[in-house]
């Protein structure tokens, strides 16, 4: 089992989880996780974690610095079909036609270079190999109002392409199989 994870579930874990560590054997369990690539970290939501929280994140997490972990997403590039889908399903219709052409074309721009267009990438390039271990991408998002912004919210999006998606409490509990109160003093 492999899981991608955005940047949201990691200032989650700093926040809610972490303080609770104290003898450090949940944040040893992640950085396991990470190191054996079963917890996968993209290079944009390594990029994101420096500016969400004053990079909290990247404090408390001191060996996310390890670039040798990192999945590189410069060469994801998302095909002929995904680039409808963006177009057509990925998007509010109200707030598309709101645009001129050139705005929608920067928007759209902005969306494939951020990193949940990164993370849902990854898990299609994933989802389309040979690969039985299909990733399952992590996020604290839910699919509730997305503030009158263009695109659609990840679950939303992971709903449509099928990829399976899941919570932290969900990930430790279902996918890692632990009991994440025994890690909490």
């Amino acid at each position: 089992m492999r899981a991608v994870i955005d940047s949201n579930s990691l200032l989650a874990l700093v926040r809610y989880y972490l303080p609770f560590d104290k003898d450090n054997t949940l944040k040893k369990f992640i950085k396991e996780k990470i190191d054996s690539h079963e917890l996968i970290i993209l290079d944009k939501i390594y990029e994101e974690s420096k500016y969400i929280a004053k990079g909290l994140v990247l404090k408390e997490l001191e060996f996310l610095k390890d670039k040798t972990t990192h999945i590189k997403t410069n060469e994801i590039l998302p095909d002929n079909k995904f680039f409808n889908q963006l177009e057509n399903q990925f998007c509010y219709g109200v707030q598309k036609n709101r645009l001129n052409t050139i705005e929608f074309e920067t928007e759209k721009n902005k969306f494939l270079e951020s990193a949940d267009a990164k993370l849902i990438l990854y898990c299609i390039k994933d989802n389309n190999s040979l690969i039985l271990d299909k990733p399952i991408l992590v996020t604290e998002e839910t699919k509730s109002e997305n503030d009158n912004k263009l695109f659609k919210k990840i679950p939303e999006i992971c709903t449509i392409l099928e990829i399976e998606q899941c919570n932290l409490p969900s990930l430790f509990r279902d996918h890692f199989k632990i009991n994440i109160g025994k890690h909490f003093k």
